[in-house]
């Protein structure tokens, strides 16, 4: 089978990783394809199944975990579990592109582990937890307990930012845009 490299955006919800991952997949010249990761919750919005996530039961994901299917999961929030299939890595190697993954702190660093030298792991760092907190609130998507639970993992996911391959900070999104294209085409020029 061929394999190509794994480039992981992992950061603490709201720090821009999706923005910088959609940004870097406007660049053809990358050859990026986006690893669309598996959950156990409900879609959101207008959220649809395999273009945003692959949306299963907690019974089916779980299911798939014991068969093997998945190069990491976890249970990201209680009764939420998140993941990527082998499935999906394989089938965007299989096209010759480059995997692109916007994934949490963990599932970042599992990926990492498994794809020790393929793999550029990205750390999206908020200029502050103040302004984390801002651009959570204003997305008017969660409640208030979501937004507190997502604000306390988020001190944690910044403690492990010194195991990841590169810090990008996110202060000005021009400039950070700018550094996660040339990242990228950095590590994919190399053997």
């Amino acid at each position: 089978m061929h394999t190509g490299k794994c480039i992981v955006f992992s950061a603490p919800s709201g720090s821009g990783k999706t923005t910088l991952v959609r940004h870097a997949l406007s660049h053809p010249d990358l050859s990026l394809s986006f690893s669309v990761s598996a959950t156990s919750r409900p879609p959101r919005g207008s959220e649809k199944h395999g273009e945003d996530y692959y949306f299963f039961s907690e019974k089916d994901f779980l299911k798939k975990a014991a068969n093997g299917e998945f190069l990491e999961y976890e249970e990201v929030y209680k009764g939420a579990f998140y993941g990527t299939l082998k499935s999906e890595v394989e089938r965007i190697w299989a096209e010759g592109k480059h995997v692109i993954f916007d994934i949490d702190v963990e599932g970042g660093l599992q990926i990492k582990k498994q794809f020790p030298n393929q793999t550029l792991a990205v750390f999206v760092q908020p200029p502050s937890l103040e302004v984390l907190e801002q651009r959570l609130r204003s997305r008017n998507t969660e409640s208030e307990e979501k937004i507190r639970l997502r604000l306390a993992k988020s001190e944690k996911e910044i403690g492990k930012s010194s195991q990841f391959d590169v810090l990008l900070k996110n202060n000005d999104l021009e400039t950070a845009k700018k550094e996660t294209v040339a990242l990228i085409a950095s590590f994919l020029s190399k053997p």
